[in-house]
């Protein structure tokens, strides 16, 4: 299908938008020339852009078509994953950031040194890059999907286009631009996806009849209380494993730490934070609904069994090339949606690696401080760098499986035992720096046996037609992938292997935790020379308790050893 010139237009301008708000930083106000303003915006930013800023740099495009895809062939019980935020929320705000804004470190990671030594902080720092690189590669590669599949043009073309802009405007504009541009493509995603459903509803009859067909369909699964761990989505994976992912992401991720950062006061941060979360669950639900608003188009004529596309993360995009591309502009907007999805989280993404990379690797490698300019000159080629680095990676995402689950994953094998040490560093004391550092390391180990090792048994779908398919639907490849398909037991697959991937997360920080926690006992602590705002509050509190009854005990002491001198 040919894209109208209005689609163009808009994709453009969406584009060109993107690219003059970073301009516009670079030549107003500091023009970046510091790192308080290029990397924390001079801590002027408010509630409303960092809220959506927040919510960006989770809800990506791997978020929109994987959302989409799971709800269309699996049914809605991943929906339940929202209500895990209210259990998150709470423990991020109240727990984790007063620590953390109150120690005001670039990297979140500087406090792993503080707390147990530059071998944990160069270790959580390695885990957090590679977490990050890995999955800024799989937005790109979404992005992608969509734009070839859409306007014809190679993949190549496609992913280095969407990289290469991110790319430039937080090289050239810094934190500002980054922040202030995702609350802009967040308002063309919230578009994109209400597009989607507005198109179905009105071939349909409206909302209710998308609920009613998906319902009829056996698509709508809300109360999966199953205690079998092997079970892909349940309520208790999802609310667990959700707020884990949720603490892990919002709470010691320095992509969102250093949003926080860029705010006047812990309480504006607060009030951020509470305000970000309706916002990102409501954008998570209409990506949902949007999966089962597609699902009404092909429910008599499945386009996967059909051979039209090869996985379920393409039909979004083939949903917009059957029933938009009549009327100008809505394939432009829907466009312009999916690449400020990408712009979003890769962006931010490329700034927080760059700010990780000079604090947690050049900096301790050197022993002379640089400049404040030269700082800024080293942050942005280090986002040059990381920007290229994800745009090559990017081409090898096409091996991964279903993109949610991929980018859930990602999350997990390294978010549960990075959380697992700052949960530990923070609450309890005797925790040393040899024990933490043998549980990050058994943790991650671990982690990525379960979640990169192998064979998996596959996803199981729920049932999908083709009785209202022409004859001549069908192409070659589906009557061969017919021929070929076989199926194999689930029990036949090792039981560490079937575990759903929504616990990887829980088991990696329970093991990190145990780890820890026993091989601690063996190593003697220095909570004695700790400065007690490392902790929560209460902690921090009994801490200074006890520091204040050592004192005393020693200068009574000090004054009985002089008393018997003198006498």
């Amino acid at each position: 299908m040919a894209l109208a010139v209005f689609d163009y237009v808009v994709l453009a301008v969406a584009l060109l938008a993107s690219a003059a708000i970073g301009l516009y930083y670079r030549l107003t106000g500091g023009k970046q020339q510091t790192v308080q303003e290029y990397m924390l915006g001079d801590r002027k930013l408010t509630i409303i852009p960092v809220g959506f800023s927040l919510m960006a740099s989770f809800m990506c495009t791997t978020s929109m078509f994987g959302l989409c895809a799971e709800n269309y062939l699996r049914g809605t019980q991943f929906m339940v994953i929202n209500a895990s935020n209210i259990i998150g929320t709470p423990i991020v705000a109240y727990v984790f950031l007063p620590v953390f804004y109150k120690l005001g470190y670039l990297s979140v990671y500087k406090y792993l040194e503080e707390r147990f030594g530059k071998s944990t902080r160069t270790v959580a720092s390695v885990a957090f890059s590679v977490q990050t690189i890995l999955r800024t590669a799989l937005v790109l590669y979404a992005a992608s999907l969509a734009l070839t599949a859409i306007t014809g043009v190679s993949q190549t073309l496609s992913m280095t286009t969407v990289g290469v802009l991110c790319t430039f405007y937080s090289a050239i504009g810094g934190i500002k631009a980054v922040i202030v541009t995702d609350l802009f493509q967040s308002l063309l995603m919230f578009a994109s996806v209400f597009t989607v459903i507005e198109v179905a509803a009105v071939e349909v009859g409206g909302l209710s009849e998308i609920w009613r067909i998906a319902y009829d369909r056996g698509r709508v699964e809300f109360f999966n209380f199953q205690m079998d761990p092997t079970v892909r989505h349940t309520w208790w994976s999802l609310t667990l494993g959700g707020a884990f992912t949720y603490v892990s992401v919002y709470g010691t991720n320095q992509v969102q730490v250093q949003r926080y950062l860029t705010m006047k006061d812990y309480g504006t941060v607060v009030r951020t934070l509470w305000f970000s979360w309706p916002i990102t669950a409501f954008l998570s639900l209409c990506m949902c609904f949007a999966g089962l608003a597609v699902f009404t188009k092909y429910r008599d004529c499945d386009p996967i069994k059909a051979g039209r596309i090869a996985t379920g993360d393409q039909l979004m995009p083939l949903f917009v090339l059957d029933a938009m591309g009549r009327t100008a502009g809505l394939t432009g907007l829907f466009l312009a949606g999916v690449c400020s999805s990408a712009l979003c989280s890769v962006s931010a993404a490329l700034n927080s690696l760059a700010a990780v990379t000079l604090e947690d690797y050049v900096t301790p490698l050197i022993n002379f401080d640089i400049p404040d300019r030269r700082r800024v000159i080293w942050l942005k080629v280090l986002v040059i760098g990381y920007g290229a680095l994800s745009i090559a990676l990017a081409f090898c995402a096409h091996f991964v499986g279903p993109l949610l689950q991929a980018s859930m994953t990602i999350l997990g094998i390294t978010g549960g035992p990075i959380t697992a040490v700052f949960t530990l560093g923070i609450l309890v004391p005797y925790v040393n720096q040899k024990g933490c550092l043998m549980g990050l390391v058994v943790g991650l180990l671990f982690s990525f046996v379960l979640g990169l090792g192998g064979p998996k048994p596959p996803v199981k779908d729920l049932p999908t037609y083709v009785n209202g398919c022409l004859p001549n639907s069908f192409n070659d490849f589906y009557y061969s992938s017919m021929a070929t398909t076989t199926v194999v037991p689930e029990e036949s697959y090792m039981y560490l292997f079937r575990i759903s991937y929504m616990y990887f997360i829980v088991i990696g920080f329970m093991i990190t935790l145990v780890v820890t926690l026993v091989a601690s006992l063996f190593f003697e602590s220095n909570v004695n020379n700790l400065d007690s705002k490392l902790f929560f509050a209460f902690v921090s509190d009994e801490i200074e308790r006890k520091n204040i009854e050592r004192r005393k005990k020693y200068s009574t002491t000090s004054k009985t050893v002089t008393f018997a001198i003198d006498c």
